[in-house]
């Protein structure tokens, strides 16, 4: 799994500009399933067929980024957020347009107050004299990612994308590994999430799948001076209570805690007391639709070092397959 969670994660894919990872997914599950097809919102949506339940696994495929605003005469770009962009975090770090041009992101000199900094008093120095160079190599509207190189050390993983590239790797082992079940299982690589679980919303709408379950990465409680959460790094996966879009639908977490429990998984709990995921759209489609989510412990969301367990990882992939083969 470390070299399919290096492939995904190095790919390009802010929200809305889910192209590059989507070839990449394909080209690693086209194998391994029964038929794949692209929606009008760019779902990636792979089916292993059943005569059962359809269950729906989804994990979005997309990463956070920035877009180009403004060039101004110098040739600096100045540029908005693509999903939860923390100016803090983004200050003096790298940024790769699609083209494969870099740039990095620092502020206005004259900004003596760092409280003051926003996304407004920042811009992009990709190395041009003027706007005219600017303009060969970066136009508006061009969305960038972060860069940050991935690397293990012992267990841990760390690199930008993890949000959520882990949990699509998670899904291609899944799909790799998974035996011939009486359901019919649905893989879905959802975009834009990180702008409003858009498009796990419209495939759940054209699978209306009897259950689901998410697969996303969750904030850990385990560096200095975090927030209290029982959630941690190595100590597997955290299945879902709550977040700021989602309640879990009592059945589906008891039947992910049994399993778990049952078969020597270790799991924490993840009440998460900010933000939303892809289950808050998929279980009020339609008539709704029973869902759950299994996260992954990871350090520094939203940064281009974001941190988790490959034991975790592992971890996931047997909770999920377990659910797959049991849920009736």
């Amino acid at each position: 799994m470390q070299d399919i969670l290096k492939k995904v994660t190095e790919a390009f894919g802010v929200s809305g500009d889910e192209e590059e990872i989507r070839a990449v997914i394909t080209s690693e599950i086209k194998k391994y399933v029964d038929e794949i097809n692209v929606d009008a919102m760019g779902n990636l949506i792979a089916v292993k067929k059943g005569k059962n339940k359809k269950i729906m696994f989804a994990a979005h495929m997309d990463e956070i980024g920035i877009i180009a605003t403004f060039i101004d005469e110098k040739g600096f770009v100045r540029f908005s957020n693509i999903g939860g962009v923390s100016p803090f975090n983004s200050l003096a770090q790298r940024v790769r347009f699609k083209n494969g041009t870099i740039g990095s992101l620092n502020v206005e000199e004259k900004l003596e107050d760092k409280k003051a900094l926003n996304i407004g008093k920042m811009y992009i120095d990709i190395g041009c004299k003027n706007k005219e160079e600017t303009e060969k190599l970066v136009r508006i509207g061009d969305t960038a990612n972060f860069v940050g190189d991935f690397f293990v050390q012992g267990d841990f993983a760390v690199s930008k994308a993890m949000d959520n590239r882990s949990g699509c790797a998670v899904l291609i082992e899944l799909i790799k590994t998974l035996p011939k079940t009486d359901n019919e299982i649905y893989f879905v690589f959802t975009t834009q999430e990180e702008v409003g679980l858009r498009g796990a919303k419209t495939a759940a709408f054209g699978i209306m799948p009897d259950c689901a379950i998410a697969i996303d990465v969750t904030l850990a409680g385990d560096t200095p001076q975090s927030n209290n959460r029982d959630v941690k790094l190595g100590a597997g996966p955290a299945i879902k209570v709550k977040d700021n879009a989602y309640i879990a639908h009592p059945q589906i977490r008891r039947t992910l805690e049994d399993l778990a429990s049952s078969n020597g998984i270790p799991y924490t709990l993840e009440l998460l007391d900010m933000g939303g995921s892809d289950p808050g759209a998929i279980q009020t489609t339609g008539v709704g639709v029973p869902c759950g989510g299994i996260s992954i412990p990871c350090r520094y969301v939203h940064t281009p070092a974001e941190m988790v367990s490959l034991e975790d990882l592992k971890n996931c992939v047997k909770l999920a397959g377990l659910f797959a083969k049991n849920y009736k």
